[in-house]
């Protein structure tokens, strides 16, 4: 692949010709239809299918990538391989450059109409930390955790592309120090810096799928925010998991970047002791070098490494589909929170602040124990390239608004 686009490419824009990312755009007065970002404009694909550039078999002038993700990875891979052609070779600029539109003229929306949505557990720092925070007096992990990837079902319906107004969910909640249950707003609003990935092709139910068909069923990979209400889930999920802490909002960004464009960033993940069961197995190293920037009112609090994530993608699909389930296009899959063995590298205000106990002091003198209203929440990641050029995943924001309904004047929970 040649590293040198036509089109202008700022530079460490991380949205070169090595990224391409698809997303769904919109213009005033225009339906939305599907492009791929490149420099600081998004590639009009509907655009170019209708001059005969680029192959269409009417998944482009679409409202989601759901069509194009069904149709399978050679049609990925050749229009991919098309798309870079299109924007490497100079004798097509003529054509090509009047379908490129500025970023600032368009409006970003939810890439993929979302049929499920799981979310797993698989940082072993996070699920350690979480472990010590709630059974001090205990093993960290429960003997389950290192023998399979622990998830829980969410809900579709609330996935929410970047810069939906996030509203504080209202719930049920007990402090240790009560005793009955209290009704309310969430107290402990928090974020959850994930990374997740979208499945393209179907899978037949009854029939699970081995890691080596990744590749072949996964589209890409997005950013994810797991919007959480600490409060409520913690009482709730005695003994099952969590339901109204979890399922008011979660947050993808609007591009969804390819699995070839992240081959670069595979590498081995840490090595998992005991041995996984046969149907875990994965012969190719899935952990993926990707670095999380988390930010909070315009301030950087955490960096999470993902390639310290226990357990992979492959991994994850092999372990929703053993039972049987199929998978569907549009299913989401969450990786959970990410985080790194030290401080600097938690991916979550529970972790950070060790629930509540240890507040955030931010440069602006402010401190955080969980989520104020007003607060923007940004996560970022960053992958390597096979040139060196660094690959951007996008971001994911979202500005915490009051609980619906909440009387003027509620003091604002959290530290000041």
């Amino acid at each position: 692949m040649t590293d040198v686009s036509w089109a202008p490419v700022p530079e460490d824009s991380g949205f070169g010709i090595e990224n391409l990312p698809y997303g769904v755009f919109t213009r005033p007065g225009e339906l939305p239809r599907i492009g791929v970002a490149i420099g600081t404009a998004v590639l009009d694909l509907a655009g170019l299918a209708a001059d005969g550039l680029l192959e269409d078999r009417r998944w482009f002038a679409a409202g989601s990538l759901n069509g194009f993700m069904a149709a399978g990875r050679p049609a990925w891979l050749a229009s991919r391989a098309r798309i870079i052609e299109l924007l490497t070779i100079a004798t097509y600029r003529e054509r090509v450059e009047p379908h490129l539109i500025p970023l600032s003229q368009v409006e970003l929306v939810r890439p993929v109409e979302v049929a499920d949505f799981a979310d797993f557990y698989s940082s072993i720092h996070h699920a350690a930390n979480v472990g010590q925070i709630f059974r001090p007096d205990a093993i960290p992990l429960t003997p389950n955790w290192r023998r399979l990837p622990i998830a829980y079902h969410g809900r579709a319906g609330t996935v929410y592309v970047s810069g939906t107004p996030i509203f504080r969910p209202w719930g049920q909640r007990r402090d240790a120090h009560d005793s009955e249950p209290s009704y309310g707003p969430s107290q402990r609003l928090d974020l959850e810096a994930e990374v997740g990935y979208v499945v393209g092709v179907p899978s037949a139910p009854g029939w699970p799928l081995p890691t080596s068909a990744f590749r072949d069923h996964v589209f890409g990979f997005v950013l994810v925010n797991d919007w959480s209400a600490r409060d409520i889930q913690f009482w709730e999920s005695q003994p099952l998991g969590p339901f109204v802490g979890k399922s008011f909002a979660t947050s993808v960004s609007p591009w969804v970047v390819p699995v070839a464009a992240l081959e670069a960033a595979r590498v081995p993940p840490p090595a998992q002791d005991p041995p996984v069961l046969p149907y875990l197995r994965c012969d190719e190293p899935w952990g993926l070098d990707l670095t999380l920037e988390i930010e909070l009112n315009g301030h950087v609090i955490a960096r999470p490494p993902f390639s310290s994530m226990y357990w992979t993608p492959p991994q994850q699909l092999a372990h929703a589909t053993v039972g049987g389930a199929a998978v569907r296009t549009g299913d989401l899959f969450a990786s959970g929170t990410v985080s790194g063995a030290g401080r600097p590298e938690r991916g979550c205000l529970l972790e950070l602040t060790w629930n509540g106990l240890e507040p955030l002091q931010l440069p602006d003198g402010t401190r955080r124990a969980y989520l104020q209203d007003g607060d923007t929440v940004t996560i970022r990641a960053f992958a390597p390239t096979a040139t060196g050029a660094r690959l951007a995943m996008g971001e994911v924001t979202g500005v915490i608004h009051p609980a619906p309904g909440s009387p003027a004047g509620t003091p604002t929970p959290g530290v000041a």
